[in-house]
């Protein structure tokens, strides 16, 4: 026996001595068919000559399947927007009777190769890998060996199933608010980024004016890093143009509460004299402006549902055609409009 034996034997073992990856060998104990029977017989040669047990108490003994799910983030666990997310996903899984297994990686690549060896030799369904905010992320190729599905945040080359937010339609929508209360003269603060947000909101404001025919104005859309005194800052040089906007539709939440510091301090009443709509739903600050502020929500929720739910039901494989989804950003209605 030599000293893989006397140990126990892990997956990364089994997979070393068979000559494939962690993935094919998870692939052969989830009974997966997308395994040639050469390979399969040669994994379970291996398998048995090392007595590999795996380690997750949730594989059963009929089908070798856990029922569990990884969920590896970025940061979104330390964010506001984790809770829906998380219960989601959740939700979606215990109703096909699974759980899931979070690790938060705080964006290091390191604990982010540790957690796909838990979960390959936890033996999981699948992974979701969720990022902090709406952006591409480069993920090592060891994603491709599992069932794998990311939320709010999309691969370079497309080609692994996807579900993020419908920017524009979330830009569009707030805006054609505002027109449909009577608003012609509308600003936007946007963030300095080119993150798809920045982009995919600015387009949605373009659309709902041209749907409108209104003319784009460009002196009425601003950029502003999100904190205080710039925002601060760029609200009152916007509002002080000779024919100043009567409404503002803001980057996020966070860009509408330094705003409204602006708004105040110029002595301008919202929604009376100047109307506001953010962006996320951020709960805990939205609902305790003073007036409470309208704003579009991101569908963290239904994004955790979805991903759990296409990881089950249908074929997250990498592909070429891996389906590329989003959802939209419904309207929360409060009093700033």
């Amino acid at each position: 026996m030599d000293a893989m034996q006397k140990r126990s034997a892990t997956i990364q073992d089994v997979a070393r001595r068979a000559g494939v990856g962690v993935g094919t060998v998870s692939r052969v104990l989830n009974g997966h068919p997308n395994v040639t029977q050469a390979t399969r017989e040669q994994v379970l040669r291996v398998i048995a000559d090392l007595d590999y047990r795996p380690k997750s108490a949730a594989v059963t003994l009929r089908t070798r399947q856990t029922r569990e799910i990884g969920l590896i983030t970025d940061e979104i666990a330390t964010t506001p927007f984790a809770f829906d997310l998380i219960r989601g996903a959740q939700d979606e899984a215990w109703a096909h009777q699974s759980i899931l297994v979070l690790i938060n990686t705080s964006g290091n690549p390191d604990l982010l190769n540790a957690a796909l060896d838990q979960m390959y030799d936890r033996q999981v369904r699948g992974v979701l890998y969720a990022a902090m905010f709406h952006q591409p992320v480069n993920l090592p190729d060891r994603f491709r060996e599992l069932p794998a599905v990311l939320v709010d945040c999309y691969s370079e080359d497309r080609s692994l199933p996807s579900v993020v937010p419908n920017e524009i339609q979330g830009g569009q929508d707030a805006v054609a608010t505002l027109l449909q209360h009577g608003h012609r003269r509308i600003g936007f603060i946007n963030y300095t980024t080119s993150q798809p947000a920045v982009v995919g909101r600015l387009e949605g404001y373009r659309r709902a004016l041209a749907a409108a025919g209104v003319a784009f104005d460009p002196t009425l859309v601003v950029q502003a890093d999100i904190a205080s005194d710039a925002v601060y800052r760029t609200t009152i040089r916007l509002m002080q143009q000779p024919n100043r906007p009567t409404a503002l539709f803001c980057f996020n939440d966070r860009t509408a509460m330094w705003a409204y510091d602006a708004l105040r301090d110029l002595g301008l009443r919202v929604p009376e004299e100047v109307a506001v709509i953010g962006f996320d739903n951020q709960e805990l600050l939205a609902a305790n402006l003073r007036p409470p502020l309208t704003t579009m929500q991101l569908p963290h929720y239904e994004m955790g549902r979805w991903a759990v739910h296409h990881l089950i039901a249908g074929n997250p494989q990498p592909s070429l055609t891996a389906p590329q989804v989003q959802l939209d950003c419904p309207l929360g209605w409060r009093a700033s409009v």
